[in-house]
């Protein structure tokens, strides 16, 4: 008897369009300050777009997870979802998709905390997206079976070192012009 591949597929693309959502709030977030567009784009707009990507990526990783647990061809009990390694499948691979997920949900959930928490420890926890997007591409390539989505893999990961270089090597990227305050007159 022959299984549905149904939630096999659906489990694909929404592992497939999470990843996507995760790459494009993860260079929206490294845009934010850095302004390579320049004062065309306010960092108001960029933000708001960066928190609704995460937002948008997060969703879909509940999704993708859940259609998991209906998927026939990979036995995956929902506490797997949950624990990192606990999968039957890939434990590896799959725990380091998991423990992505739960850093992405605590990143997300900081926004709402940063001014409780202030602004340097705010943005040490955001760091942990750098870890999250490897996590993410390791997952991908290991626990996915879709080599045709190499070159996908390959651009985000590009794309993410090129505009994080951009953004070190630019001081911050922002292209406003430095202002000379030695030449200030105090009144």
């Amino acid at each position: 008897m022959k299984t549905d591949p149904t939630f096999w597929l659906l489990a694909r693309a929404t592992g497939l369009t999470a990843y996507v959502l995760l790459t494009t709030s993860v260079l929206a977030g490294l845009t934010v300050k850095s302004r390579p567009l320049g004062a065309r784009v306010k960092a108001a707009v960029v933000t708001d777009l960066h928190r609704f990507l995460s937002l948008l990526g997060l969703g879909t990783i509940a999704v993708h997870g859940l259609v998991l647990t209906l998927d026939s061809t990979v036995r995956m009990p929902f506490v797997a979802l949950l624990v990192p390694g606990l999968s039957p499948y890939r434990p590896l691979a799959i725990g380091l998709g998991v423990l992505a997920a739960e850093l992405m949900f605590v990143i997300y959930a900081s926004f709402s905390l940063r001014r409780r928490i202030g602004v340097r420890n705010w943005r040490r926890l955001h760091y942990l997206t750098f870890g999250v997007f490897g996590a993410a591409t390791v997952h991908g390539l290991t626990a996915g079976t879709d080599r045709w989505a190499l070159p996908l893999y390959a651009g985000s990961i590009a794309a993410v070192i090129g505009l994080t270089a951009w953004r070190v090597l630019t001081k911050g990227g922002t292209n406003a012009p430095v202002q000379d305050r030695s030449r200030s007159v105090a009144v």
